[in-house]
């Protein structure tokens, strides 16, 4: 069984907090990628910024229901939840709009684990980190369907 040091694009990519949501999207079209891994200023990795964020950051605004009830708004939904929405359609860099604290995988994980990561919790792009959390490598879906030629 394969693992993730086979598959993974080792010296991914990678995109800062700071830049633009434009340069992003750019990048992920003309390199044809669906996610990006975003690093701080020390190279440690701080998040992941996918086609599902960016798509996300265009959507409507969703209004939680509330109801009114002796005069207290009880919310029927988790307001948090809109907290995050509108931190993402406000947001303007990469650090606005990724994922903060990623799933990630390590070198050794064999490929059916982390397609079964991926598919049990909805995420394309996983980054391959060291013993020390240090961004090493990225796997994203087509590298698992490459497996499988």
């Amino acid at each position: 069984m394969k693992n993730a040091k086979e598959i993974m694009t080792a010296e991914p990519i990678t995109v800062s907090r700071n830049t633009p949501i434009k340069e992003v999207a750019a990048l992920m079209c003309e390199r044809k990628i669906n996610g990006l891994p975003v690093v701080d200023d020390n190279g440690d990795l701080a998040g992941v910024i996918t086609e599902s964020d960016l798509i996300e950051s265009r959507k409507k605004l969703h209004i939680p229901t509330v109801i009114n009830l002796l005069d207290s708004m009880i919310f029927l939904e988790n307001p948090a939840r809109t907290d995050r929405e509108m931190k993402k359609m406000t947001g303007t860099c990469a650090g606005d709009v990724m994922t903060a604290n990623p799933i990630t995988i390590t070198a050794a994980t064999p490929v059916d684990e982390i397609a079964t990561i991926m598919a049990e919790k909805k995420v394309h792009t996983l980054p391959v980190v060291d013993d020390t959390d240090r961004l090493i490598g990225i796997v994203g879906r087509d590298d698992i369907i490459k497996t499988l030629i």
